[in-house]
């Protein structure tokens, strides 16, 4: 296992389609070639460089380049802070930003996976819709893939909502309880984001809670579809996210290759708000699916070199 000092940290500001500069970093093992790729997916109000610097720098210790990057209106990006206007707006950026990454020369025959943290997980879920056959896989951490009924608006209000949202897409009104109290189990976890000023705390503006309910139902009705390789992890104590639906997911899917872990007494945030030793539990499990998928590659990396080859051999005719 490699130590902290053997780990190599950096940030960069990428440019999206819109013209907006969005925060990007990496942790990589400082020595030797690292044995896949990870793109972590943060969630909702989140951001990658603080509370997700210990999911990184454990993986990149396990031998893993990991890259994330804060969504507009998140964490260290441009945009209003909370406010996601187009949710097809953050897939696009995600998407453009690890492609460029996975298309490096260095890194073409590297196995590539999506992690996901709660409405990261819905990141993750439609990264591979937008391109189901390029990912080699996905951990989905307490995936936001449905609204629970009992939250769920009717029909009407859901119509006045969305005219709503398109007026006053920034407004902040929509009442939610604490989700820092019902996510992360140990108190210090909780003072930690509460102090942290890249972490969005005010009520869910009007546009974004639209388009989450939008794409939580997209999501919902295309589980089937997912065909990709997958974990998805949950704990049974979550207040945030439906651990049934974590199940459905895992029911539905057309994936041929999926894994379900239920975690007893655990909360929502399972990647840092955990005590040590459930923390040691959860990633013991992430990075052992990884190992294990990573091992013996798979067929787009056979697909990959086929083509490469018969190019090749064309060129030399």
């Amino acid at each position: 296992m490699a130590s902290e000092a053997e780990i190599k940290y950096d940030e960069e500001y990428v440019q999206n389609s819109r013209g907006l500069k969005l925060f990007a970093c990496r942790w990589l093992p400082a020595n030797g070639s690292p044995k896949a790729l990870i793109f972590l997916c943060h969630g909702y109000a989140m951001e990658c460089s603080i509370t997700m610097k210990s999911t990184g720098t454990r993986l990149a210790k396990a031998g893993f380049a990991v890259y994330g990057i804060d969504y507009e209106g998140h964490g260290k990006s441009e945009g209003v802070p909370g406010l996601v206007m187009n949710f097809d707006f953050v897939i696009d950026d995600c998407s453009q930003h690890f492609t460029r990454i996975c298309e490096k020369a260095e890194n073409k025959k590297k196995m590539r996976y999506l992690m996901g943290e709660s409405m990261g997980g819905a990141v993750a879920l439609l990264l591979h819709r937008k391109k189901p056959e390029y990912w080699d896989g996905a951990i989905l951490v307490a995936p936001m893939c449905k609204i629970a009924e009992e939250m769920k608006p009717n029909t009407m209000v859901i119509s006045v909502l969305s005219a709503l949202s398109r007026v006053f897409p920034s407004w902040r009104i929509v009442p939610t309880p604490d989700i820092i109290d019902l996510a992360f189990k140990v108190p210090k976890v909780r003072e930690e984001i509460r102090a942290n000023r890249y972490c969005y705390k005010g009520n869910p503006r009007l546009r974004t809670a639209y388009e989450l309910l939008r794409v939580s139902t997209e999501i919902e009705q295309s589980l089937h579809e997912v065909s990709l390789p997958f974990i998805v992890l949950h704990g049974e104590e979550d207040q945030v996210t439906d651990k049934a639906v974590s199940k459905q997911l895992y029911d539905e899917a057309a994936s041929s290759d999926k894994t379900l872990k239920s975690y007893p007494e655990m909360w929502h945030g399972l990647l840092y708000g955990e005590p040590p030793q459930n923390l040691q539990i959860v990633f013991s499990d992430i990075i052992g699916w990884i190992d294990q998928k990573s091992r013996y590659g798979n067929t787009r990396l056979e697909r990959e070199l086929k083509e490469e080859h018969e190019h090749l051999f064309k060129s030399d005719l």
